[in-house]
């Protein structure tokens, strides 16, 4: 069922990476000066966005190229851009990851990724991002550690994202668009645009039955901006956003055999951990933008965005849909961020700082006590979890580019963070706490104008993570992993060196642009349960566990022989492994009354009279889960007349582990889409139509696959235990639209 497609990624891209290489470094180069320098804004969309001046691999994705996809997540937006990894659940959920780094944890914790949306990074509850596709201007990714302009939980580099603004949104748009699995979708979008202020106001829902059972959804979205223009130098841009989404199981199957038989999920006795989520999402910000006469810009930015969002967790022992607790969260994020940015021939610089004032509220309750016993102390209807955390960020950052030679250019980053956690246990006030961590995080980077054709681009940038409240001072209370907390726990880091090179020129007569990149990230400190991923052991901690080193090469090509033709190749070569890990523990109930040599007998934490067997592995040398070797993209698209386009795209990967002892593997898959646009205009109107079909050829996979224990509890860990989510197939999308 499941077809290993390595052999073929492999060759493919070895070729296609020697050829680049070749090519590259057998032309003749001419110095060429990088023209007036600058630096670029952390925040709201940047007018003065060149990728020659930028040390670092970075990625761009216009909102056209956005709205002419007609996907149903970010996810086949993002797979075009090498180095990025995800995992899909169902619908529009998702975890982006960036050179390896969070693929080994899977559920609601921070994605190692800063996700920033209208320069504010923002974190979900479900760890996941969540974005109206509608409203979307560009997608800019940053690859490597960028702690140096984002902060927290920058690892591995930052996902920033523009929502629509501007001129360009004036007049009226209605959209329609239906497919496979019950999806349909409606848009109505409404812009005025004058002398002295321009704005708009959209209005969106997604909506579809699912191909899972039980997996229906709904997002409704209404978001717009204005903009007023004070003077000529200066404007105030306002913008907000609401956002209700509704979202039940995304799939997720035991074992191999049960996904063979039962893709859809629909056996009435497993259930999601986490279900039926109700998330309220607000997003509220100003910005004051002010150009100076000495050509340098002053922006103020202000923010508030909240998430509120209620799911049920814990399914109970032999009882269809129905969870132990019932979750209720509510996470406030306000914040300044304020940058003054100035530029000429030879110097650039950049002096900035970030404050934030969030706060996280948690209330678990006892839903239902089938199959806890009373060391739960579950009474229907009582707090399983009651306690709040203020968290403050106090950061300086700034940036430094300075003109060698008239090839040579030289970049300094720089930011500090002062974070203050301070949590409060409402039913045990001895759980609470307080911490403080001071970080700082930079990068050294250079840019060399070989020729007007030619730059070569290098780096050295860190990331960095602090703990959780829930790590330093709680620990984890929920039935299935009993984890103790550690005050005493440090802040992750990440060191990423790259070496590049972008390129225009002609290959085999063909324009060609391409953005290669060699690239290794450490990971130091890596906070997990020292009993090893979601075990059950009670005598778990979380501790700095481990390390973690990812190699690579990313590859960019953009080629258009004609106007009617043009292709795109992204291909990544990673290899993560684990460069320290030597306390995780494979846990597995006892096989015959007894554990196999080498194992611990062990009182588990559900339910706590049950002995189980702890195995220690040294996972040192290891892949690190879910990170294929080899990722291949491939679109191409064709104008046969004039108004139509045909996109035809094929995304493969090779194999990867499901765990952390590598001893499940996933294979490969390779898949193809099929798009097609087709604009004219009629009666004072742009019309659209497209028709999409994604799985061109129903291809068998999954979409995500993970296990860390015996789950099924028979005394053997094999691919039986597997949590899996199961592709749904070949679907079909079509829709109209009208811009008046």
């Amino acid at each position: 069922m499941f077809v290993v497609t390595t052999p073929r990624i492999k060759i493919i891209s070895s070729a296609v990476a020697l050829a680049t290489l070749s090519f590259a470094t057998s032309l003749a180069v001419q110095a060429e000066s990088l023209g007036v320098i600058h630096v670029e804004s952390s925040t709201i969309g940047d007018r003065f966005e060149d990728r020659r001046l930028e040390p670092s691999a970075v990625s761009f994705v216009s909102g056209e190229k956005v709205d002419r996809a007609h996907t149903e997540n970010i996810q086949q937006l993002l797979q075009s851009i090498p180095g990025i990894t995800t995992e899909v659940q169902s619908g529009d959920s998702l975890k982006i990851h960036i050179r390896g780094v969070e693929n080994q944890v899977y559920m609601g914790e921070k994605p190692g990724v800063a996700v920033v949306i209208d320069g504010v990074p923002v974190f979900e509850r479900t760890g996941r991002v969540n974005i109206d596709l509608d409203n979307i201007e560009s997608i800019r990714v940053v690859k490597g550690g960028a702690s140096y302009l984002f902060g927290d939980d920058a690892l591995s580099g930052a996902v920033i994202i523009t929502t629509k603004k501007g001129a360009g949104q004036a007049g009226y748009k209605v959209a329609t668009e239906a497919g496979s699995f019950g999806h349909r979708e409606g848009l109505v979008r409404a812009g005025v645009s004058g002398d002295n202020a321009n704005g708009h106001l959209q209005i969106s829902q997604r909506k579809a039955d699912g191909y899972y059972d039980d997996s229906a959804s709904q997002a409704d979205y209404v978001n717009g901006k204005l903009q007023y223009y004070i003077n000529d130098s200066s404007d105030l841009q306002f913008g907000f956003e609401k956002a209700n989404r509704n979202k039940n199981s995304h799939g997720a199957i035991k074992g191999v055999s049960a996904a063979t038989t039962d893709p859809t999920s629909e056996n009435p006795l497993y259930d999601d951990y986490a279900n039926h989520y109700d998330v309220n999402l607000q997003k509220l910000f100003l910005t004051y933008n002010r150009d100076l006469l000495s050509g340098a810009n002053m922006m103020v930015n202000t923010y508030r965005f909240t998430d509120a969002t209620d799911y049920l967790s814990s399914p109970a022992r032999g009882k269809a849909d129905t969870y132990n607790y019932a979750n209720d969260f509510l996470q406030v994020q306000r914040g300044v961020k304020a940058e003054y940015r100035a530029g000429s021939e030879s110097f650039a610089w950049m002096l900035a700082t970030d404050l934030r004032d969030n706060s996280y509220e948690n209330q678990v309750i006892f839903n239902d006590c089938t199959g806890m016993g009373p060391w739960a102390k579950c009474v229907a209807g009582s707090d399983a979890e009651n306690d709040e955390t203020a968290e403050r960020v106090v950061a300086f950052y700034g940036e430094a580019k300075q003109r060698l030679t008239e090839k040579w250019l030289m970049t300094l980053n720089g930011r500090t963070d002062r974070i203050d956690l301070d949590y409060t246990d409402h039913q045990d006030s001895t759980d609470s706490g307080n911490k403080q961590f001071n970080v700082f995080s930079s990068r050294l980077g250079a840019n060399y104008a070989a020729s007007q054709q030619l730059d070569y681009y290098t780096s050295l940038s860190t990331g960095f993570r602090a703990p959780s409240a829930t790590q330093l001072f709680v620990g984890s209370s929920s039935p299935t992993q009993k984890t103790a907390a550690n005050s005493e726990l440090e802040q992750e880091t990440t060191l990423n060196t790259e070496l590049g090179l972008r390129r225009k020129a002609q290959m085999f007569g063909i324009p060609v642009e391409m953005d290669i990149a060699l690239f290794q990230l450490d990971r130091k400190d890596h906070i997990q349960a020292s009993a090893g991923q979601y075990s059950t052991s009670a005598e778990s901690v979380y501790d700095n566990i481990g390390d973690m080193r990812s190699r690579g090469l990313e590859l960019s090509l953009l080629g258009q022989p004609s106007k009617q033709l043009n292709w795109n190749l992204a291909y990544t070569y990673l290899n993560s492994r684990y460069t320290r890990y030597d306390e995780f523990n494979l846990q597995t109930a006892p096989l015959a009354g007894a554990c196999s040599a080498g194992a611990t007998a062990v009182k588990s934490g559900y339910p706590p009279s049950v002995t189980n067997c702890l195995t220690p592995y040294d996972n040192a040398g290891n892949e690190v889960p879910r990170t294929p070797n080899h990722h291949l993209n491939l679109a191409v698209s064709t104008m046969p007349m004039s108004g139509l386009t045909v996109t035809a795209e094929m995304d493969a990967t090779s194999d990867y582990y499901a765990d952390e002892i590598n001893q499940l593997k996933i294979d490969g898959h390779q898949v193809y889409s099929l798009l097609v646009n087709y604009d004219y205009q009629m009666s004072g109107a742009n019309w659209g139509f497209f028709a999409r079909v994604d799985n061109l050829f129903d291809k068998d996979y999954y979409n995500t696959a993970r296990s860390s224990g015996d789950s099924n509890d028979d005394g053997i860990y094999d691919a039986e235990d597997l949590s899996l989510v199961v592709n749904q197939g070949r679907t079909f999308t079509a829709g109209i639209s009208a811009t008046f």
